[in-house]
């Protein structure tokens, strides 16, 4: 008996102590979210969502031109990073053990290591100084780099998923190999690929140093691709460092706005792989 004791007690103590070890990777995030809202919910009204910015020393104004140049960069980001992405990541899982599949998932292995720092560079160089100015067409071909590696990994796992019978059914059929990757391949797997892209735009929605080298911030409204546009990361950057209290006021309330996006775009993607689990066990 005192041993069977023992090991009720070891076996709680144990359990115990793998429960505390969750729950310390929630500690950071709660103290985060804690001092972020505690700061920057006084900012939070409709006239700070919806109006532009104040000159510099004056107290007031908006982000609504941050906010709506986050939107048109992530656009722009997704319009090129997510075909090639997809495309790629299909290559990958449809014709595995090809020399370049293996090139091709190296340089996204790669890619994905590269500092956003440098990205913001590489796109200076290919993109803003050709067209002579900072612009967001530079900051989304840095954000879409950034994106494309984790669109790739996840489309190339998430088809791979796809039982090899529906593949072999179709083809059984006399669809060809490309009809079968269209119609069986592709349809099968799209919740998936969805969730990797939300995940990918919810890796970009926060960075900070590819857009000074590129979209570089504006005090104005502009949905000009060829211009210069601000976004949530560089007001946040911007303010905090300025010696204005007020707009460290505003850094605080922009980093709720920021963190919001980035917790609402991973929650969807968690709920669109759930419901992809779920029906794949139906």
């Amino acid at each position: 008996m005192k041993g069977i004791g023992k090991r009720i007690w070891m076996d709680r103590l144990v359990t115990g102590a793998v429960w505390l070890l969750s729950l310390l990777p929630l500690i950071p995030l709660a103290l985060i979210l804690f001092f972020i809202v505690s700061r920057g919910i006084s900012s939070l009204s409709w006239t700070f969502l919806t109006s532009l910015p104040k000159p510099p020393g004056e107290t007031g104004g908006g982000i609504f031109n941050a906010i709506v140049g986050t939107a048109l960069l992530v656009v722009l980001a997704s319009v090129i990073a997510v075909p090639i992405g997809v495309l790629a990541g299909l290559y990958l899982s449809e014709f595995r053990g090809k020399v370049l599949g293996g090139l091709v998932r190296t340089a996204a292995d790669l890619l994905s290591g590269i500092p956003s720092i440098v990205v913001g560079i590489l796109a200076y160089a290919w993109v803003v100084l050709p067209m002579h100015g900072f612009n967001a067409l530079a900051g989304g071909v840095a954000l879409a780099i950034i994106m494309i590696p984790v669109i790739v990994r996840t489309t190339e796992e998430v088809l791979l998923l796809v039982p090899q019978e529906l593949r072999e059914a179709s083809l059984a059929l006399g669809a060809s190999r490309w009809l079968t990757i269209a119609k069986v391949v592709i349809p099968t797997g799209l919740v998936g690929v969805t969730t990797g892209i939300l995940v990918s735009i919810a890796r970009i929605a926060g960075e900070t140093a590819p857009l000074l080298f590129t979209a570089f911030g504006n005090p104005f409204f502009t949905l000009k691709v060829t211009e210069p546009v601000n976004a949530l990361p560089l007001v946040i950057f911007n303010y905090a460092t300025s010696p204005y209290q007020d707009w460290w006021r505003q850094a605080w309330g922009a980093s709720i706005i920021l963190v919001a996006m980035v917790f609402l775009l991973n929650i969807a993607a968690k709920i669109i792989a759930r419901k992809m689990s779920g029906g794949a066990n139906e």
